[in-house]
């Protein structure tokens, strides 16, 4: 039976493990988004680790999903910046997430959905929020399926150029 303290289906308890991002994972990272978009965005990555791991403001939230040998098999990135005086905010932003395409359908999205909304609540945020693509029925398939719902709040204007 697999480790009691890493969540997921059955199927993945005992070789998949969630744990906070490391400096040393961008390559992994960027490889895992090339495959799911097929297109490679590697600066995108390192502004994101630049904010990650140098910003005196902006909190460890990122989580990978390894193998047990250590391969990094999907991520999920957020934001959580303090505000004045070391406040948190009760609002934090899902802003990527990837599976390697040969390990998409096992439960891995959803666990590491579930560890990274743990992770929040420990934090002290109260609501999560992402933006998705009218037109990527899986993604918005898959954020449903994970409790996401349309916000009631905000609305997304946009305007051509």
């Amino acid at each position: 039976m697999g480790d009691p303290n890493v969540k997921g289906s059955p199927m993945n308890e005992s070789t998949i493990k969630i744990r906070l991002m490391k400096t040393d994972d961008f390559d992994a990272v960027v490889g895992i988004d090339e495959k799911v978009l097929k297109a490679s965005r590697p600066e995108y990555y390192e502004m994101k680790f630049e904010k990650l791991f140098k910003s005196k403001d902006y909190l460890p939230t990122s989580l990978v999903a390894e193998e047990e040998d250590g391969t990094v098999v999907g991520f999920v990135m957020g934001v959580l910046y303090m505000g004045e005086y070391g406040i948190f905010q009760e609002e934090a932003t899902l802003d990527t997430i990837g599976v390697d395409p040969h390990c998409q359908h096992k439960g891995i999205g959803e666990q590491l959905i579930n560890e990274f909304l743990d992770h929040l609540k420990a934090l002290g945020v109260q609501k999560i929020s992402t933006l998705v693509d009218r037109n990527d029925s899986k993604l918005m398939h898959f954020f449903n399926k994970n409790q996401f719902s349309p916000s009631k709040t905000i609305i997304s204007l946009e305007r051509s150029l």
